[in-house]
């Protein structure tokens, strides 16, 4: 199963696949009322430290967790940027568990344990292939995760 290419952005327009074609992407399930939000600065230090090798961060706003992502697109959108300054791509608010999980989620958690938690964190190889599965704990500063990066890169 590839990577879905009808991803939607939070603004409501089509994410173009030439937007993550041959590159590494870290998919992220984000929300704004979570213990762990803070990590969104460690996700914006990891798109300045690696954007420009070819890593793509993409955040996709999940309310399925303790409802900790309930706010509209606008609201998510200018909390991120006000808040912890984020300019990578936010996708629309998905399932990411359960019988309405997003195409997207179906295709990195495959026959995977669902996801735990907020900020759980895949990362996709240039092939398109999901190459590590990471945990809500770990955070984006995290030797292993960044190891990752770096051998997908």
């Amino acid at each position: 199963m590839p990577l879905p290419s009808n991803l939607t952005t939070l603004d409501g327009a089509a994410l173009s696949p030439d937007a993550l074609a041959n590159k590494v992407v870290l998919f992220v399930n984000v929300a704004s009322k979570c213990g762990l939000t803070p990590q969104y600065s460690g996700l914006v230090e990891l798109d300045k430290a690696y954007g420009d090798r070819g890593l793509v961060i993409v955040g996709v706003p999940c309310n399925q967790f303790g409802s900790q992502e309930p706010g509209t697109p606008n609201e998510i959108k200018d909390f991120t940027k006000t808040n912890y300054d984020v300019e990578f791509t936010l996708l629309e608010k998905q399932d990411v568990n359960g019988a309405n999980r997003s195409d997207l989620y179906q295709f990195l958690v495959g026959s995977g344990p669902d996801i735990e938690w907020n900020f759980g964190k895949f990362l996709v190889g240039r092939d398109g292939s999901v190459v590590a599965r990471f945990e809500p704990q770990t955070a984006p500063d995290a030797k292993e995760l960044k190891e990752a990066i770096e051998a997908a890169l």
